[in-house]
C-alpha cells in the first residue's frame, strides 16, 4: 500500500472547504449575476480561471448568469474596418454602422469565446443577447449618442428556463428597441444591473480593474449602504468612473437585488472569495435588510 505524507497545503485546502460550508448552504439556489469584463477578457489564463469559478458556482447549486462587455474588441474591429468614431462630450456616438459592428463583436466573437471557456471547464453554457426573446428592450439613453440604449422593459423568463435546466446563460449587452428593426448597444454594467434587478438576484458581482470603492483616505470600503454611497458621492469621494458603477448598484438594489459587490477581477478566484469566504472581496453595497458579511 502506497503511503503519502500529509502536506500542509492539502490540509489548508480541506480546512477551507470545511469553512465554506455555511456559505455554500447560504447560496444554494441563489441567482448571482456576474458582470465580466476588463483585462481578464483578453487573457486566456484569466478567462479559463473565470470560467472554472463559474462552473464551480453552478456545481454547488448557485445559478450564475454571466453578462459581459467587450469595448477593446469593438475598438479593434472598428479600426480594422476603418469606421471612424465621433464623440459628443467625450462619449462615442453609436451610429448605424457602429452598432452593427458592436452586435457582430459582442454576440459573435466575445460571447462565444466565453461560452467555449465555460464548456472547456466542464460546464453547460448558452450564449444569447438582450435581443433574444425580447429579453431587454431599450430606448435611446441620449439621442445625441445614437444607438446607446437604456433598458425600459425586461423579459427574463428565458434566463430562468436556462438555469433551471442546469445551463449557464452568457448574455451580450445588445438589445432591441421600441421601434421595429432597432438595435441598441447597452453599457455592460447597466445591462447586468437591469438583468439582476429583473431576476431579483441575491447578488450582482461587478468585476472591474480596481480594488473597490475607496474612502477619502484611499482605503477600500468593504461594506456600504445606499445612504453611504449617496453621501460619499455628494462629498466627492466617489467620483469619475466609479460613479456609474455605484449608480448601477443603487438602481439594482432599488429593483430588488439584495447586494451588489464591486470586485477587482484581477484577483484570482475573486467571485469565490466573495461568495464562499468570511471576508468577501471588494466593496459590498447591501440593502438594509441584508446581514453583514461573516
Amino acid at each position: 500500500m502506497r503511503k503519502q505524507s500529509m502536506n500542509r497545503d492539502w490540509i489548508a485546502t480541506a480546512r477551507t472547504l470545511s469553512e465554506a460550508l455555511p456559505y455554500l448552504q447560504r447560496y444554494t439556489g441563489a441567482v448571482v449575476v456576474v458582470k465580466f469584463g476588463g483585462n481578464a477578457m483578453g487573457d486566456d489564463d484569466a478567462m479559463a480561471e473565470f470560467a472554472r469559478d463559474i462552473v464551480l458556482m453552478r456545481q454547488v447549486g448557485v445559478n450564475p448568469v454571466v453578462v459581459h462587455g467587450g469595448g477593446p474588441m469593438i475598438n479593434e474591429m472598428l479600426k480594422r474596418l476603418n469606421i471612424e468614431s465621433h464623440f459628443v462630450r467625450g462619449k462615442r456616438v453609436t451610429d448605424q454602422a457602429t452598432v452593427e459592428v458592436v452586435e457582430m463583436v459582442l454576440t459573435g466573437l466575445v460571447n462565444k469565446r466565453i461560452v467555449q471557456a465555460i464548456m472547456d471547464q466542464g460546464g453547460r453554457a448558452v450564449g444569447l443577447s438582450g435581443k433574444d426573446d425580447d429579453m431587454m428592450v431599450c430606448e435611446a439613453d441620449d439621442p445625441e449618442l445614437g444607438f446607446v440604449g437604456k433598458p425600459v422593459e425586461m423579459n427574463v423568463q428565458v434566463l430562468r428556463d436556462l438555469f433551471n435546466a442546469g445551463i449557464i446563460p452568457v448574455v451580450a449587452p445588445v438589445a432591441t428597441g421600441m421601434n421595429e428593426g432597432e438595435t441598441f448597444n447597452v453599457n455592460g454594467d447597466t445591462a447586468a444591473g437591469a438583468i439582476a434587478g429583473a431576476l431579483r438576484a441575491d447578488r450582482l458581482l461587478l468585476l472591474t480593474d480596481v480594488q473597490g470603492v475607496k474612502n477619502a483616505e484611499g482605503e477600500v470600503v468593504t461594506e456600504m449602504t445606499p445612504d453611504d454611497v449617496r453621501r460619499m458621492t455628494d462629498e466627492g469621494v466617489i467620483a469619475g468612473g466609479m460613479i456609474p458603477k455605484t449608480e448601477t448598484a443603487l438602481k439594482a438594489i432599488e429593483d430588488g437585488v439584495r447586494g451588489v459587490v464591486i470586485i477587482d477581477g484581477r484577483v484570482s478566484n475573486a467571485c469565490l472569495l466573495e461568495l464562499f469566504t468570511e471576508h468577501g472581496s471588494g466593496s459590498l453595497i447591501r440593502s438594509t435588510n441584508l446581514p453583514p458579511r461573516g
